[in-house]
């Protein structure tokens, strides 16, 4: 159902691609947006390893709320920052894009509890997260990508 990718020798392994979903704070998640428009926007997000399942964060209307309503089928894209070859100035970059259908989660524990995984990201200061939590738990949407094809390469700036 998924295409294989053309450039086999450009692959990255699964290992590699969970790695960068792990480690990057931001990519780019695409919806079925209106009159069937792709809608892509950037999200910060928060990858699972106990279900493998991508998680993000949002406000509960919008443009990506009415387009999940209408079609769960999403596409996420990531990529590292990259690396010079010593003598080069092209850079090397790893990319991974994940595709499957996306969900949304009401329990308000889980929302809590994946919201806080995905805010140690971006900062350790427990007091502040516990606090954003507590005031905007109830006010946040919780997706859930639940992950059918993931494909991951490296490629040269050139």
């Amino acid at each position: 159902m998924f295409r294989e990718l053309v450039r086999k020798k450009k692959q990255i392994t699964n290992e590699e691609c969970i790695e960068i979903l792990k480690n990057e704070k931001r990519g780019v998640l695409s919806v079925i947006g209106d009159e069937g428009y792709p809608y892509g926007m950037p999200m910060n997000h928060f990858y699972n390893e106990e279900d493998g399942c991508i998680y993000f964060h949002s406000g509960k209307q919008g443009h990506r709320c009415d387009a999940l309503n209408n079609c769960d089928k999403v596409s996420f894209c990531v990529y590292d920052e990259g690396y010079k070859e010593e003598g080069k100035w092209a850079l090397n970059i790893k990319s991974v894009i994940v595709f499957g259908k996306m969900e949304v989660i009401s329990d308000i524990d889980e929302i809590a509890r994946i919201t806080y995984l995905l805010s140690r990201k971006f900062t350790e200061d427990d007091e502040y997260i516990k606090n954003e939590i507590k005031l905007y738990a109830s006010k946040t949407l919780l997706l859930k990508l639940k992950v059918e094809h993931m494909c991951g390469k490296i490629v040269e700036e050139s």
